[in-house]
């Protein structure tokens, strides 16, 4: 299936994912004026005055942008909402994103009806991420327009699935829209994303290693640092499962080896929960694709550099395929 056109104007395939406290509006005007879709978790913008903020610098930045390169104007951009009954920021955040027309909305943990068509009453639309089958069927029954798989590897909260079988189950009943998150930190991931059915790479931990991002230099260079077997999967910050840099767990004094379960029912979103959380703000989230990651680099640098992975990619499979059938119409 095409996309809609709320994905005109990409050079790569892919959603820069939203980044708790790391995503800002450096890194998205710099994601989206490089070709890809740059977002936020509306939460980043503390306090909840600051989203408007955010959202009239990022509108008409772009515009700008857009009006200085007329022949390659930047992607779109996208807001994400976290649909959980303790964030009781969620009217006002997306009245937020109602007034700014905000071209992507990026759904998590829940998925509303009347979310959905406040986001479609102004033409647009709402992707949801999901990490089962069956929320995949929930978020589209409740009127989601297309389905973020957040596969087994994925930074933040991830799930514990294959992305071949995630995007492969849901590609059984499902041809609208659907980005693969998991491990994708290079051009080729991204093209492997496609090949497995997806039509966009979601892409988060490559990006925190760079200029623009709201990180420290310590967490930017653990990123370029680390490889896969630096993460654990646990619960215990959140109370969400989701992959975590190792060394910013032993430094907070913990074992990362010997983390005991937490109570996903004391999972917190809102303004207390965010507070409460001060205790983990550096602990930092990853995916397993950080291996791939090895300096820190201005977004235009990197998407660049994914650009050109891709093309390559593009030309290794097509010189494949071509040898493949002229062995085949040999036989």
């Amino acid at each position: 299936m095409s996309l809609p056109s709320s994905f005109a104007n990409l050079r790569l395939p892919v959603i820069g994912s939203p980044l708790f406290i790391i995503s800002n509006p450096n890194l998205v005007i710099a994601q989206c004026e490089a070709g890809v879709v740059g977002s936020f978790p509306a939460l980043n913008a503390r306090p909840a005055s600051m989203v408007d903020e955010w959202l009239a610098r990022i509108t008409e930045e772009l515009a700008a942008y857009d009006g200085a390169h007329p022949d390659a104007p930047a992607a779109p951009f996208a807001v994400n909402q976290i649909v959980h009954k303790s964030n009781d920021r969620l009217e006002h955040d997306v009245a937020s994103c109602i007034k700014y027309r905000v071209p992507i909305v990026i759904t998590s943990l829940g998925a509303r009806p009347d979310i959905n068509d406040a986001i479609h009453s102004y033409g647009g639309i709402v992707l949801h991420d999901v990490i089962s089958i069956e929320h995949a069927h929930k978020a589209i029954e409740r009127g989601a327009d297309g389905l973020i798989a957040v596969a087994a590897g994925a930074g933040g909260h991830a799930g514990a699935l294959s992305p071949f079988a995630l995007v492969q189950e849901i590609r059984a009943w499902w041809d609208g829209p659907l980005a693969l998150s998991g491990s994708i930190a290079t051009g080729s991931a991204i093209l492997a994303a496609q090949a497995a059915g997806a039509d966009l790479a979601y892409i988060g931990s490559a990006f925190i290693a760079t200029d623009e991002a709201n990180a420290t230099d310590g967490y930017k260079r653990a990123i370029v640092d680390a490889a896969a077997g630096d993460i654990a999967y646990t619960n215990y910050f959140t109370g969400v499962l989701g992959n975590y840099l190792k060394p910013s767990i032993r430094n907070a004094g913990l074992d990362p080896d010997a983390l005991p379960p937490a109570d996903p029912s004391k999972m917190n979103f809102g303004s207390e929960g965010l507070d409460a959380k001060k205790a983990w703000k550096d602990i930092w989230g990853c995916g397993q694709g950080i291996g791939a990651v090895r300096d820190v680099l201005p977004t235009r640098d990197l998407v660049a550099r994914l650009a050109a992975e891709y093309e390559t990619a593009v030309a290794r499979t097509m010189r494949s395929a071509e040898s493949y059938a002229s062995r085949v119409a040999a036989r």
